[in-house]
């Protein structure tokens, strides 16, 4: 067996399994892409449907940031109160997102040479698995989504004074934004199996890259973001929503990649010889 990973983590193995060569992916296995017995049925979080409308609901969150940011930068007559409930909107969908995705890596069964094997009766509603690089990338998405909950409603009505403005906005924003990154990277290596890798020819790779730099225009949108103690330059608060908007667009461009795989593993895993049922 040649296995492959990061800091610890195993997330490729090359195998053998009835004369045949077998590679098994984390991050594949962890989504359902990558079956390898078609006669066991997949749990309802690792079928296409079920990707599909996680990155769904991470789509519709990334366009309401992005008209969020944009409304900002451009005359219109909403108010910033209006501007900050769009905001706010939008992070209902990426937390429901987060927690799906979460729930989806919190449940994935462990590695198995002789195949996919029928999951536990016991569901996990957030779970506990910090020997995965999914996991760990996943529950500090969904809890950067929380804060980012946080974040955005103390924005519709926020409270006098800048340094009470930082502790209930700008805060919450930073830590979400920071949890995003380590979350984008964490994902990164996963589909990498090491902490850097170049293959534009995969899709998988195009997503988590997309996904990484999104993060981090979010986490220089959450840096310039902050209310200082006095009137701040125009420009820094022009920045912060030029790279909110950008993140929110590659957030939106890999959620659709996502569910563009999706489609294509359900299509490859079906076609597949060494899939037929038995």
């Amino acid at each position: 067996m040649i296995t492959r990973g990061v800091a610890g983590f195993v997330t490729f193995r090359r195998f053998q399994r009835h004369g045949r060569e077998v590679i098994w992916r984390a991050r594949q296995h962890r989504k359902g892409l990558q079956r390898h017995h078609r006669d066991v049925a997949a749990p309802f979080w690792q079928r296409p449907g079920y990707n599909a409308g996680t990155a769904s609901f991470f789509a519709v969150g990334s366009l309401l940031f992005m008209l969020g940011a944009g409304l900002s930068l451009v005359p219109n007559p909403l108010t910033p109160t209006q501007i900050a409930i769009v905001f706010f909107a939008g992070s209902i969908p990426f937390t429901i997102g987060g927690f799906l995705q979460n729930f989806q890596a919190a449940n994935t069964t462990d590695f198995s040479p002789s195949g996919d094997v029928q999951p536990g009766r016991r569901l996990h509603l957030v779970g506990w698995r910090p020997g995965s690089l999914g996991w760990l990338s996943t529950v500090t998405q969904f809890i950067g989504t929380v804060a980012f909950n946080f974040n955005t409603f103390d924005a519709i009505h926020p409270i006098a004074g800048w340094y009470d403005q930082d502790i209930t906005i700008w805060v919450p924003g930073m830590i979400g934004s920071v949890l995003f990154l380590v979350s984008g990277y964490l994902a990164f290596m996963e589909a990498s199996h090491g902490f850097w890798s170049w293959r534009p020819a995969s899709l998988d790779w195009w997503i988590v890259s997309v996904n990484l730099l999104g993060c981090i225009f979010f986490m220089t949108a959450a840096i310039t973001a902050f209310i200082p103690d006095g009137r701040a330059p125009a420009w820094i608060g022009i920045i912060a929503n030029v790279h909110l908007w950008l993140g929110g667009a590659c957030f939106f461009i890999a959620a659709l990649l996502t569910i563009i795989e999706s489609r294509q593993s359900e299509a490859a895993n079906a076609a597949a010889p060494g899939n037929q049922p038995s």
